[in-house]
């Protein structure tokens, strides 16, 4: 038995409006008196349904057990709530695995050995029974190379440098048409690689102009326009730009947000730049003030295009990239998620726009290890929103209390949730020993937020376990390396935001991350679908959306 573990444990959700699932819960008056905590209880009662790999069904259920038995006491014994129900489900992609060659691999069990401990290894209260270890994804890279594909050698220079030696499937798939200026939307799972799909042909290009004397920077005047829906994914995207241009490919580029100062943004602007990426906002403003020309340019890219269209500024902002920029101006789409009404309204602005959609679209990395924590709680438990709050803080500090790993991120549906959340993690270790715990949410400034995320991009202390807590303004296209586990301590609102949670782990071609999922009466089969859909690479716009508040 392999895979990915769906677990069981107590209820969810801080929100003062009630959700969908509310009404399946007991009524006030058949409720009792609120649990005590779970550090107070002497004893649980778990039990667990494990469901076999050997079976034709995606799910098949095979017996229970109860917590005593020796084969399953060591993934479950250290839960501490009142009574656990643990549900061990194993996603098919962690199931039945072969090795590079096609030979069945070991069934006996494995550590992880990119793990440093942690949740899910032995001991732990989540480990997840007979995981084995996952392989690198070979279908992320290209059978083709860069050279292939039509790099030019000071880029193949440039990428080795950064350790690319190989392109991603959108990679290679994106750099022909992208290079050949067609407007495109590229789409394709989180990690897989986008922003060097669009970066690399689109250097390339600028750079060949440059040299063929056809266009070069001017000032107010940027070759490339990238829109972006936060001022962190806009500087993350800068820094990109900076190491390619840092390892051998000359050209410059620029930050425009909120959080900078506008005399600087402004002064660098009018000393020419080839690359400009704003938020909608800063970029409406530069335009309505008179600092910005587009009579130079060549390509505009709107990355998250499908969270971009719920940003107030950013319809108003394409129009104004239309109207003011050349006939000829190239246009993509970048995103990792695709509703149909985002597809729908870019074909019908852009009749003639390429669908670029790599293998992975819809689909979570394949290592990826998803553990489904059911928070509803036993059947006399009091059913409200401050005992669900309480049952999930309860599982969160189980696994804070682990031994450690290095970061983590959790998410929350709302700012008041995340800082409750900030002072349980901090009331483990006051002084932060062993915890460290970092906040990412659109109460702090932006000072604050690009703070948190260079602290969080450190190499931290083998014994320092990092949690950065935030809402979904860290799921938008924020690359953190080296995230180990996420936790969705909310479940998040729409059915996509999962995909880009979960989707900040387990990134790239050998990261491997562990998602642990809480959840709450209905949201436990909600989520079951959710993880289905994903595996079977099916898109989840028809998924009802978790919350209705």
């Amino acid at each position: 038995m392999t895979g990915s573990v769906l677990a069981t444990l107590v209820p969810s959700s801080n929100c003062n409006s009630r959700p969908w699932w509310w009404w399946d819960w007991p009524s006030l008056s058949q409720r009792p008196s609120l649990i005590s905590p779970w550090r107070t209880t002497p004893s649980i009662t778990a039990t667990a349904t494990v469901f076999s790999s050997s079976q034709q069904q995606d799910i098949g259920i095979i017996t229970s057990i109860d917590s005593s038995s020796s084969s399953i006491s060591p993934s479950f014994e250290r839960l501490k709530t009142q009574k656990v129900k643990a549900l061990v489900h194993r996603s098919k992609q962690h199931r039945n695995r072969s090795t590079d060659d096609g030979r069945p691999r070991d069934s006996s069990p494995k550590p992880n050995p990119r793990s440093r401990g942690g949740w899910g290894d032995a001991g732990g209260s989540f480990r997840s029974l007979h995981s084995q270890e996952l392989a690198p994804d070979t279908s992320f890279f290209s059978v083709k190379s860069f050279r292939e594909l039509g790099c030019a050698d000071y880029l193949i220079q440039s990428l080795q440098k950064l350790s690319f030696p190989r392109p991603s499937n959108v990679q290679a798939m994106a750099f022909a048409p992208v290079i050949a200026g067609k407007t495109c939307i590229i789409a394709d799972q989180s990690g897989s690689g986008k922003t060097l799909a669009y970066l690399a042909p689109i250097i390339q290009r600028l750079r060949q102009e440059e040299l063929e004397g056809h266009s070069k920077s001017s000032p107010q005047a940027p070759r490339v326009v990238i829109l972006a829906p936060t001022a962190e994914l806009a500087s993350q995207v800068l820094d990109n730009c900076r190491s390619l241009s840092r390892s051998g490919v000359p050209f410059k580029s620029m930050v425009v947000t909120g959080g900078f100062r506008q005399r600087t943004q402004l002064e660098t602007l009018q000393q020419g730049v080839d690359v400009l990426i704003a938020t909608p906002g800063r970029f409406l403003f530069l335009m309505k003030e008179g600092f910005l020309q587009l009579t130079n340019l060549r390509c505009v890219v709107l990355d998250e295009v499908d969270i971009l269209f719920g940003d107030e500024d950013f319809e108003v902002a394409l129009q104004s990239l239309i109207n003011s920029s050349p006939i000829t101006t190239q246009y993509l789409f970048v995103t990792a998620t695709l509703p149909r009404d985002v597809y729908s309204k870019l074909v019908e602005i852009f009749p003639d726009c390429e669908m670029i959609m790599g293998p992975s679209m819809h689909r979570i990395s394949p290592r990826l290890e998803e553990i489904i924590v059911d928070c509803s709680g036993e059947d006399g438990q009091e059913k409200t929103t401050d005992t669900a709050f309480l049952n999930k803080k309860s599982a969160l500090l189980q696994l804070a209390e682990e031994r450690p790993v290095p970061r983590t991120i959790v998410f929350c549906n709302k700012i008041e949730t995340c800082r409750k959340v900030e002072n349980a993690l901090k009331r483990i270790d006051r002084k932060g020993a062993v915890i460290q715990v970092l906040a990412f949410h659109a109460a702090m400034t932006q000072e604050s937020r690009l703070a948190s995320m260079k602290e969080f991009a450190r190499s931290p202390s083998k014994q320092v376990s990092q949690f950065m807590v935030c809402t979904d303004r860290a799921s938008r296209g924020i690359d953190f390396w080296g995230v180990e586990h996420v936790i969705l301590f909310d479940f998040p609102r729409d059915p996509s935001e999962y995909v880009r949670r979960v989707g900040r782990t387990a990134r790239g071609a050998k990261g491997v991350g562990k998602a642990f999922i809480f959840v709450v009466g209905k949201q436990v089969s909600l989520a079951r679908k959710i993880m289905e859909r994903n595996r079977k690479g099916h898109p989840l716009h028809d998924v009802p959306s978790a919350v209705t508040f």
